[in-house]
């Protein structure tokens, strides 16, 4: 490394020490959370000051505030830090004891993958895998994960992406609710109150237009923003729900929902496997991807 680049990476210790000051607005209280003393602390963010030739801190007394450069300095190293430390902790692991982190929305994790997670551990009883629910998009360097389930169009930067299914989108309803307002036609479903999940809120209108009955506006009704809490309100006889076929098929086997019309409807967006491309390198999640797949197989 030449003298230049050298210049240009100050001290871990320093940015250590500089970062907790700054999510405390403290140097005592990040001291305590390093396990320095206070005048260590001080003197690490001196000699980070100094590296950089600016104040990152306005002082008052004991009180510690970021200056405008201090801000812009810990907002941008914050992340490259997060990196770090992931990819520290990836290096000291063990190849053998390392987890598989894997990010799924959460009613998909309940309903598809949960009920499939026992034969999964009887086909890949070596693994260990850590499954966390994520409603919405975010980096794989930053949070650590090895893949993501996603649903949408394939569009996530950077990254590869295997097609799992498509939702096959169904009319649900109470059956004491469709006894007193019994129907016949689609359209008589626009009587009731149409359940709208926060996420898809033109699925409505897109499915009578499939079903022939032209809506012009969005529909507008009680909103929810999981899958889950949509069927609930939908089984107390709130009104009627659109829902994938395969997040409900509990309620329909009981009969705590029925489908009044057996039409579906199947969009552009789907369910996809997304991940770096160069986890393929890692044999372990290879033997998953190609799990995933093959049950996913079965859903088309």
């Amino acid at each position: 490394m030449n003298e230049h680049a050298r210049r240009l990476l100050p001290p871990m210790a320093a940015l250590h020490s500089f970062m907790a000051a700054a999510r405390h607005g403290s140097f005592s209280k990040a001291a305590a959370e390093i396990g320095l003393t206070q005048s260590a602390v001080s003197r690490q963010v001196a000699t980070l000051e100094e590296w950089l030739q600016t104040s990152l801190f306005d002082r008052n007394g004991r009180r510690v505030q970021l200056s405008a450069d201090g801000r812009a300095y810990a907002d941008a190293i914050g992340p490259a830090l997060a990196a770090i430390r992931v990819a520290t902790a990836r290096a000291l692991a063990e190849p053998a004891e390392m987890v598989l982190r894997i990010a799924t929305l959460p009613t998909f994790g309940m309903r598809w993958l949960g009920p499939k997670l026992g034969q999964l551990t009887r086909d890949m009883p070596d693994l260990e895998i850590e499954f966390a629910a994520r409603t919405h998009e975010f980096d794989f360097d930053e949070d650590g994960f090895d893949a993501a389930i996603h649903y949408g169009l394939p569009t996530w930067p950077g990254a590869e992406h295997d097609l799992l299914f498509r939702e096959r989108a169904i009319p649900v309803i109470a059956p004491r609710l469709l006894e007193e307002h019994p129907v016949a036609a689609p359209r008589d479903l626009l009587q009731f109150p149409l359940l709208v999940q926060a996420e898809r809120r033109d699925a409505w209108r897109l499915w009578l237009h499939h079903m022939g009955v032209p809506v012009d506006r969005m529909i507008a009704g009680p909103t929810f923003e999981h899958f889950l809490m949509l069927a609930q309100a939908a089984a107390s006889g709130a009104g009627v729900a659109l829902l994938p076929s395969f997040m409900i098929e509990p309620e329909l086997e009981t009969g705590a929902l029925v489908c009044p019309f057996d039409q579906a409807v199947v969009g552009e967006a789907a369910y996809y496997l997304v991940y770096p491309a160069e986890r393929l390198n890692n044999p372990r999640f290879a033997r998953l991807r190609e799990w995933i797949l093959a049950e996913a197989a079965g859903q088309r």
